[in-house]
């Protein structure tokens, strides 16, 4: 019983995070996401008391999903380490800028997430943007520790200009299904690492990503965000909601 309720629970968040994908959330119905998840409107209401309180599921579920495709991998972070411990945090932030872009043209969980973001029906604050943000912060923070930035850089001015270069393409990009060889983050990093990297590192990071960036996520149906304990450290979202934390 208790996984057939967890099955029921993971298809209602997928499902509405189509139909928020598709419809957007005030165009969205409790009967159109029950007539695609394949359950009754009392299946819903067992796990979800609204719709809003499945609008929060599915943020959620997009902020875990946001901290697990983030996350470095820690066989290829090691063996990075080992070769590269000078350059990593810079390779790292290409490599997952080049992830997140694919997954959100992949998985519908994750673009309703930034969609909600920019809703106006939803109007609760963002969850995801700020969670992208502190990773990208995090990064840079410890390539400028290391020695990796060049001379001058302003960190909240990079941080500030990948995040919105990030949700710019997250918007062009969405519903596409785009490859990983076609990933349009290539020529933002082309032009800009120039500029960012300190002298010795530069021609060391691959603007296209390394290894880490072409790891293979599974495909959305399999996430199984319901059963995912909550990272440590959570940051709390709007409405006392927890997420994940960006590590």
């Amino acid at each position: 019983m208790q996984d057939r309720a967890a099955k029921t629970r993971r298809q209602l968040i997928q499902s509405a995070a189509e139909v928020f994908d598709r419809s957007g959330f005030a165009g969205s119905s409790i009967g159109q996401i029950c007539a695609l998840a394949g359950v009754s409107q009392g299946a819903l209401h067992f796990h979800f008391r609204n719709k809003r309180a499945l609008g929060e599921a599915v943020e959620s579920a997009a902020a875990e999903i946001l901290c697990r495709i983030t996350a470095p991998d820690p066989h290829a972070q090691h063996a990075q380490h080992a070769q590269h411990a000078q350059h990593a945090p810079l390779q790292l932030l290409v490599d997952i800028s080049h992830r997140l872009v694919r997954r959100v043209c992949q998985d519908p969980v994750l673009r309703a997430g930034f969609g909600l973001a920019h809703d106006a029906a939803w109007g609760s604050g963002s969850v995801l943007w700020p969670l992208w943000r502190d990773r990208v912060r995090g990064l840079l923070t410890a390539a400028r520790h290391q020695g990796s930035l060049a001379p001058g850089v302003d960190v909240d001015e990079v941080v500030a200009t990948v995040t919105a270069v990030t949700a710019g393409v997250e918007g062009l990009e969405r519903g596409r299904n785009c490859p990983p060889s076609a990933s349009p983050m290539t020529p933002f990093w082309r032009l800009v690492l120039p500029q960012l990297t300190a002298e010795g590192v530069r021609d060391r990071i691959d603007p296209t990503g390394s290894g880490v960036a072409l790891t293979v996520e599974p495909p959305a149906p399999d996430w199984r965000f319901d059963d995912w304990p909550v990272s440590e450290g959570c940051a709390t979202a709007p409405a006392g909601r927890e997420v994940c934390c960006v590590p």
